[in-house]
Protein backbone atom coordinates (compact mmCIF):
# COMPACT_ATOMS: atom_id res chain seq x y z
CA UNK A 1 0.00 0.00 0.00
CA UNK A 2 1.53 3.65 -0.93
CA UNK A 3 0.86 6.62 1.16
CA UNK A 4 2.12 9.97 0.81
CA UNK A 5 1.96 12.37 3.68
CA UNK A 6 2.53 16.00 3.28
CA UNK A 7 3.70 18.64 5.47
CA UNK A 8 4.74 21.75 5.23
CA UNK A 9 1.84 24.36 4.73
CA UNK A 10 0.79 27.16 6.15
CA UNK A 11 0.16 31.33 6.27
CA UNK A 12 2.75 33.47 4.82
CA UNK A 13 2.62 37.08 3.72
CA UNK A 14 3.00 38.03 0.69
CA UNK A 15 6.95 37.79 -0.69
CA UNK A 16 7.46 35.10 2.00
CA UNK A 17 8.45 31.74 1.76
CA UNK A 18 7.53 28.19 1.92
CA UNK A 19 9.03 24.79 1.83
CA UNK A 20 6.38 21.46 1.31
CA UNK A 21 7.29 18.05 1.74
CA UNK A 22 5.90 14.89 0.90
CA UNK A 23 7.18 11.31 2.23
CA UNK A 24 6.34 8.17 0.51
CA UNK A 25 5.64 4.65 2.25
CA UNK A 26 5.08 1.88 0.85
CA UNK A 27 6.81 -0.64 -2.09
CA UNK A 28 7.53 1.62 -4.94
CA UNK A 29 9.76 0.83 -8.55
CA UNK A 30 12.39 3.38 -8.16
CA UNK A 31 11.48 4.68 -11.81
CA UNK A 32 8.91 7.20 -11.05
CA UNK A 33 7.69 10.92 -10.91
CA UNK A 34 6.94 12.56 -8.04
CA UNK A 35 5.47 16.33 -8.11
CA UNK A 36 3.36 18.95 -6.85
CA UNK A 37 -0.08 20.10 -7.96
CA UNK A 38 -2.62 22.96 -6.77
CA UNK A 39 -6.32 23.25 -6.56
CA UNK A 40 -7.09 26.76 -5.52
CA UNK A 41 -10.72 27.46 -4.79
CA UNK A 42 -13.20 27.41 -8.16
CA UNK A 43 -10.25 26.33 -10.03
CA UNK A 44 -9.50 23.01 -11.81
CA UNK A 45 -6.39 21.05 -10.54
CA UNK A 46 -3.29 22.04 -11.64
CA UNK A 47 0.18 21.03 -12.08
CA UNK A 48 3.25 23.13 -10.03
CA UNK A 49 5.98 21.01 -10.42
CA UNK A 50 7.31 17.58 -11.09
CA UNK A 51 10.71 15.58 -10.81
CA UNK A 52 11.36 12.28 -12.35
CA UNK A 53 12.96 9.84 -11.21
CA UNK A 54 17.01 11.36 -12.30
CA UNK A 55 15.94 14.52 -11.90
CA UNK A 56 14.68 16.17 -14.74
CA UNK A 57 12.15 18.96 -13.84
CA UNK A 58 9.04 20.85 -15.52
CA UNK A 59 7.43 23.85 -14.14
CA UNK A 60 4.33 25.47 -14.50
CA UNK A 61 4.53 29.34 -16.39
CA UNK A 62 3.51 30.93 -12.95
CA UNK A 63 6.19 29.19 -10.65
CA UNK A 64 9.38 29.33 -13.06
CA UNK A 65 11.88 31.10 -11.20
CA UNK A 66 10.17 31.52 -7.98
CA UNK A 67 9.76 27.23 -7.30
CA UNK A 68 11.91 24.71 -7.06
CA UNK A 69 11.36 21.25 -6.53
CA UNK A 70 13.70 18.37 -5.36
CA UNK A 71 14.09 15.15 -4.11
CA UNK A 72 16.01 12.81 -2.28
CA UNK A 73 15.21 8.95 -3.34
CA UNK A 74 16.68 7.83 -0.28
CA UNK A 75 14.11 8.88 1.44
CA UNK A 76 11.55 8.53 -1.23
CA UNK A 77 10.57 12.24 -0.58
CA UNK A 78 10.03 15.23 -2.70
CA UNK A 79 10.42 18.56 -1.46
CA UNK A 80 8.96 22.00 -2.96
CA UNK A 81 10.88 25.20 -1.87
CA UNK A 82 8.44 28.48 -2.69
CA UNK A 83 10.04 31.45 -2.57
CA UNK A 84 8.53 35.04 -3.51
CA UNK A 85 5.34 33.90 -2.72
CA UNK A 86 1.77 35.67 -4.47
CA UNK A 87 -1.67 35.62 -3.19
CA UNK A 88 -2.24 33.78 -6.43
CA UNK A 89 -0.33 30.94 -5.37
CA UNK A 90 -2.86 30.26 -2.54
CA UNK A 91 -4.18 26.75 -2.39
CA UNK A 92 -4.51 23.12 -1.74
CA UNK A 93 -0.95 21.48 -2.69
CA UNK A 94 -0.85 17.71 -3.20
CA UNK A 95 1.65 15.74 -4.33
CA UNK A 96 1.45 12.98 -6.53
CA UNK A 97 3.31 9.98 -7.27
CA UNK A 98 3.24 8.69 -11.03
CA UNK A 99 4.50 5.15 -11.50
CA UNK A 100 3.81 2.96 -14.41
CA UNK A 101 -0.08 3.35 -15.03
CA UNK A 102 -1.11 4.04 -11.73
CA UNK A 103 -0.87 7.46 -9.66
CA UNK A 104 -1.76 8.47 -5.94
CA UNK A 105 -2.11 11.58 -4.29
CA UNK A 106 -1.64 12.63 -0.54
CA UNK A 107 -4.34 14.36 1.26
CA UNK A 108 -3.48 18.03 0.91
CA UNK A 109 -1.85 20.83 2.55
CA UNK A 110 -3.35 24.20 2.60
CA UNK A 111 -0.84 27.06 1.25
CA UNK A 112 -2.45 30.56 1.81
CA UNK A 113 -0.55 33.77 0.71
CA UNK A 114 -1.98 37.30 2.41
CA UNK A 115 -1.17 40.58 0.59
Amino acid sequence: QVQLVESGGGLVQAGGSLRLSCAASGSIFSINTMGWYRRAPGNERELVARIKSLGSTNYADSVKGRFTISRDNAKKTVYLEMNSLKPEDTAVYYCNLHVGMADYWGQGTQVTVSS
